[in-house]
């Protein structure tokens, strides 16, 4: 307790033994919140289409309602003058965990709203509290190879509850309510032990506690927004077309996930090492060149009527892609004040978070008509992004945000 009331600085927080340090901490964290999250999404689809009766127009109503958080995410800046931002993630991860414990007693669609909105205040909360404590915490350098690995935590976190959840859901006859309980109840339990196990850590730059909005930091603004749309189409739209069109069960769908979460086990450490060799310009240049095509293709599911086996590939294609996300974190590390980390986390959330708000619920009537027109939009999103990728200097830093810049001194290729 008294180390929790006197933060460690960093130069104390490295004489912890390992399992104590703020690295730990944040490995700890990032295996927990998937267990939560991702049973959640992986049983979703199916719980609201056998126990409420969803279409597409009230699945797209309930992503509105879980972005509402994400867009309200600059909160956490008020939230900082009475927390820390340790506390803040740790917190918010509990209650990620206990509402989803409780998702199955709500078979409504009010229910589920309510639900959802608790779950997702969590989630949002978390992880604008995480990743700001991610960049202030690993150092720059290692940052692309750190980041990498941290998704592959948390991808083999996510591939340890579907397989049990594959092993265990038609051998045992699971309930919705059981899996529920056992994966909200295992993350709010890993939030009290982070609590109680870790001390609180000193940040090595004091953060700005007042809303960030700088113009030199437009570009990373504007990659948010964009990234957050095309992000949505497919979080809402793409498991659900699994279910809906090709009727998949709960079993094929945590199968599916299961296949995905390897892939991405497997190969976030090396897209991490490819940041740091080919930098963030390059890299995102793939990921949404690679987006494009893979939206488009869904698009030829619906105009060519292209099978299940082609759809699945591509939700693992487009989860890899996804991955490669946190080339936007580093590349804002590099170009940002070290005291804007915290608040620039907060509005970045809820930039990214401005189309989620509504974009859900008005796709929601498209897709019963025509859903290949809602990929199609999320193709045309990937090249918009792809368009402003290309700003990217190849060395990005402070002054130097864009090619556009003026004013900053180009390293060599040396550095």
């Amino acid at each position: 307790m008294f180390a929790r009331l006197r933060p460690l600085s960093p130069e104390d927080a490295r004489r912890l033994p390992p399992w104590r340090r703020p690295l730990a901490l944040l490995v700890l964290t990032a295996a927990g919140m998937p267990i939560a999250f991702a049973t959640w999404s992986a049983l979703l689809n199916n719980f609201v289409i056998e126990r409420a009766g969803f279409t597409g127009v009230e699945i797209g109503w309930l992503h509105t309602v879980r972005e509402i958080p994400g867009f309200l995410a600059v909160g956490v800046i008020a939230l900082l003058l009475v927390m820390r931002e340790q506390v803040l993630a740790v917190v918010s991860l509990a209650l990620l965990g206990v509402a989803s414990a409780i998702t199955a007693w709500f078979p409504s669609f009010g229910g589920m709203l309510f639900i959802t909105l608790l779950a997702s205040t969590g989630f949002h909360y978390y992880e604008t509290a995480n990743q700001s404590l991610q960049l202030q915490w690993i150092d720059r350098k290692r940052a692309p190879e750190v980041l990498g690995w941290l998704v592959a935590v948390g991808s083999g976190a996510s591939l340890l509850a579907y397989g049990l959840l594959v092993v265990t859901w038609r051998t045992f006859d699971l309930s919705y309510d059981f899996v529920y309980m056992v994966s909200g109840g295992t993350t709010a339990a890993i939030a009290l032990y982070a609590f109680i196990a870790f001390p609180q850590f000193e940040a090595p730059h004091r953060q700005r506690r007042t809303v960030v909005l700088r113009r030199r930091y437009w570009l990373y603004y504007a990659l948010q927004f964009v990234s957050g749309a095309r992000r949505q189409i497919f979080t809402v739209f793409a498991a659900f077309m699994m279910v809906e069109r090709f009727g998949f069960d709960v079993l094929e769908v945590t199968a599916l996930l299961l296949v995905n979460f390897v892939a991405n086990m497997v190969a976030a450490p090396a897209m991490g090492r490819a940041v740091a060799r080919w930098g963030e310009r390059r890299v995102m240049i793939f990921e949404y060149a690679g987006l494009a095509a893979v939206f488009l293709a869904y698009g030829g599911i619906y105009w060519f009527g292209w099978g299940a086996m082609l759809a699945a590939v591509l939700y693992i294609l487009d989860h890899l892609f996804f991955a490669l996300s946190f080339a936007l974190k580093t590349y804002f590390q590099k170009i940002a004040d070290p005291g804007d980390i915290a608040p620039s986390a907060a509005v970045a959330f809820t930039i990214n978070h401005i189309a989620a708000v509504f974009l859900p619920a008005a796709l929601g009537y498209l897709w019963i008509t025509a859903p290949e027109a809602v990929f199609m939009l999320a193709a045309g999103l990937a090249v918009v992004a792809l368009l402003l990728v290309l700003l990217i200097p190849r060395h990005p830093g402070p002054g130097y945000e864009t090619i556009l810049a003026r004013g900053y001194a180009r390293p060599s290729a040396a550095e």
